[in-house]
């Protein structure tokens, strides 16, 4: 325990300083020069393993970077003082992936002790898992802390459900300083994963707005109200970051109501047919998109540090 204290006080004292620090790219090129490489094997090992971890990561990013901003807040276990994120309604029995960036963290850790917060760990992963299944890779701006709490009410309410219209969409994306632009080219990130079924059931039963075929097919293994079976989120290329998740909705064949919901004759209509056909369009896009969800901060003064572990504060 005595040899745990001196890296504790170095991972606060790194963080107290960082408190208005800018994120950069070379943030750890001194202090951890070997950081990039070491997640990059890391996430090639699980990618390969699995190609669905890929999608796990860039979904817990997400759910992270989208409640109090990009602070791994959803890597927490709960505790006497607060509840886990792990178990809010958008997360709970879904989101998937913990173990992995856990294993990364442990990896680095090896390498770099007390150095690397778990929130640079995610961003980097997340990067890297969209690379390997053949999306667009862009630079990672680095120096996030790590939260000293979970906010699992927050969870509840700003994560955006596989429900939601497109005022909804826009609105909640609005709120994290995102474009409606920028939520379209976002939701491409559905061109990986699956869902349950019961976050569909209602769309392949009651929707109109939606292929017949496709709809029939689904209903094959998604009874009426719903169960724990999986569909792919992107049935044309469910293994292969690009444009295929657009190309299904112009067709009709988006899985989730919130994924159809960009084509149905609203203002994104355009954007998504663009992507459907222009798949470069797409990947730089979301490659910018992915800077900017994230360099959503925590709000001003919020206390941080960098975890030994993920998911306990240290």
């Amino acid at each position: 325990m005595a040899s745990m204290i001196p890296r504790l006080v170095l991972a606060l004292w790194l963080f107290s300083a960082l408190a208005s620090a800018q994120l950069s790219s070379t943030f750890y090129s001194a202090t951890c020069p070997n950081l990039q490489q070491v997640v990059r094997s890391a996430m090639a090992d699980v990618v390969r393993q699995n190609p669905r971890n890929a999608a796990f990561i860039l979904r817990l990013f997400f759910h992270d970077c989208f409640v109090n901003g990009c602070d791994a807040s959803i890597l927490l276990d709960g505790t006497p003082a607060f509840a886990s994120e792990k178990f809010a309604n958008p997360n709970r029995n879904s989101a998937q992936g913990y173990e992995i960036i856990d294993s990364i963290k442990a990896r680095v850790e090896a390498n770099c002790p007390a150095t690397v917060s778990c929130a640079d760990v995610l961003a980097l992963s997340t990067r890297d898992g969209v690379a390997l299944l053949g999306g667009p890779t862009w630079t990672v701006r680095l120096g996030r802390r790590d939260s000293l709490a979970a906010y699992q009410e927050a969870a509840n309410r700003e994560l955006p459900a596989p429900f939601s219209d497109l005022s909804v969409l826009i609105s909640m994306f609005r709120d994290k300083g995102l474009t409606p632009r920028e939520m379209t080219v976002l939701s491409g990130a559905h061109t990986i994963g699956q869902a349950q079924c019961s976050q569909f059931d209602d769309r392949i039963y009651n929707d109109r707005n939606i292929n017949a075929t496709f709809a029939a097919l689904r209903r094959r293994t998604c009874p009426p109200g719903g169960s724990s079976a999986l569909a792919p989120l992107d049935g044309e290329t469910p293994y292969q970051f690009d444009n295929g998740y657009y190309r299904e909705l112009v067709a009709r064949r988006g899985l989730l109501q919130s994924d159809q919901a960009l084509f149905n004759g609203g203002s994104q209509d355009a954007l998504v047919r663009r992507y459907s056909v222009n798949g470069a369009a797409f990947a730089r896009d979301f490659a910018a998109a992915m800077v900017k969800l994230g360099a959503i901060r925590p709000p001003p003064g919020m206390p941080g540090e960098v975890r030994l572990v993920c998911n306990r504060v240290n």
